[in-house]
C-alpha cells in the first residue's frame, strides 16, 4: 500500500533505538524526510549514517535534550514546519510510592508530558495552515492498565493523552490529526533493563527472565520493534485521515477490559 506521505518531514524524538528508531526505519521506508534525535551527538550521528545508508536516503541528526527548551528550540530550528512529529521519551523506572516526592513528579512530567505537549505548541498551527499533519505520541499501555510501581509513568502520559483529546477534536477540521500508540513489552533496550531487574530480584537468568516477561502477554511472545514501526506509519499516513484522538494498543492482548 502506498501510504501517500513519501517527501513529508518527519521529526522522531528519542530515535536512536527501541521504539522511536523502528517509527524512524518505517517512515524512512515510505519516501519521509526523517529527522532523527538523541541527546549523544557521536550516536545520533552514527545512527543517522546508518540509516541513511540501509534506506539509501538522507537522514539528519538533531542532537538535542528535548526534555530542555534549548534541546527542543535547536530540533525545532533544524525542521521549523514538520508534516510529521512523533513524540517519545523514556518513562521512569518503576518505583514505589514512598518515592513519589516532588522532584520524582517533575522528573515523570519534564520527560512524559512538558516535552511533548510543548512541541505539539510549536508545530501545530503550521501544519493545520498546510492543511497536513500527523503526530503520534508514544505513550504506554499503563495509560489504561496502570500498575503499583509506574504510577508516575501513568499519570505523566495520562495527562499528555487528555491534552492530545482535546487538541484533536479542534485540529481535524484542518487534516491534522493527533493519536497515541500504546506499547507494553517490545524487545527493546527498555524490556534488557527489566529484564535485569528481574535476574536481580529474583534470581534468574537471562532467558528465564526474558520468558517470564513474555508469558505475561497473551501472545507469549515479545513483541518486534518493525510491528510498532509499521503501525506508527499507517497512522501517519494519507490515508488515516478520519483516525483522531485515539488510543492504539499494541500489547499482545494483554488489555483485558472491552473498550
Amino acid at each position: 500500500m502506498d501510504l501517500g506521505i513519501a517527501g513529508r518531514k518527519a521529526i522522531v524524538c528519542a530515535s536512536t533505538q527501541g521504539l522511536g528508531f523502528a517509527c524512524a526505519e518505517a517512515l524512512l521506508r515510505e519516501g519521509c524526510e526523517v529527522f532523527i534525535n538523541g541527546r549523544d551527538a557521536e550516536r545520533t550521528e552514527r545512527i543517522a549514517k546508518q540509516l541513511g545508508s540501509a534506506h539509501q536516503m538522507s537522514v539528519k541528526a538533531i542532537a538535542a535534550d528535548i526534555n530542555t527548551n534549548e534541546g527542543r528550540t535547536l530540533l525545532l530550528a533544524a525542521c521549523p514546519e514538520p508534516d510529521i512529529l512523533i513524540n517519545n521519551n523514556i518513562g521512569p523506572p518503576p518505583s514505589k510510592l514512598e518515592s513519589w516526592d516532588e522532584a520524582a513528579w517533575m522528573h515523570a512530567l519534564e520527560r512524559n508530558f512538558f516535552p511533548g505537549a510543548l512541541l505539539m505548541r510549536a508545530v501545530i498551527p503550521s501544519m493545520r495552515e498546510r492543511k497536513f499533519g500527523r503526530i503520534v505520541n508514544i505513550t504506554s499501555a499503563m495509560v489504561k492498565s496502570p500498575h503499583p510501581e509506574m504510577g508516575l509513568s501513568a499519570a505523566a502520559r495520562t495527562a499528555l493523552t487528555a491534552m492530545s483529546k482535546a487538541l484533536a477534536r479542534d485540529c481535524i477540521v484542518d487534516n491534522v490529526t493527533i493519536n497515541n500508540l500504546l506499547p507494553e513489552r517490545f524487545d527493546t533496550p527498555r524490556q534488557e533493563f527489566m529484564a535485569k531487574r528481574m535476574m536481580q530480584q529474583e534470581g534468574i537468568t537471562r532467558d528465564q527472565a526474558r520468558a517470564k516477561i513474555a508469558a505475561t502477554l497473551p501472545a507469549n511472545r515479545l513483541g518486534q520493534p518493525e510491528e510498532f514501526g509499521q503501525a506508527c506509519a499507517f497512522i501517519c499516513s494519507a490515508k488515516a485521515g478520519f483516525m483522531t484522538g485515539q488510543n492504539l494498543q499494541l500489547d499482545g492482548g494483554s488489555y483485558i477490559g472491552l473498550i
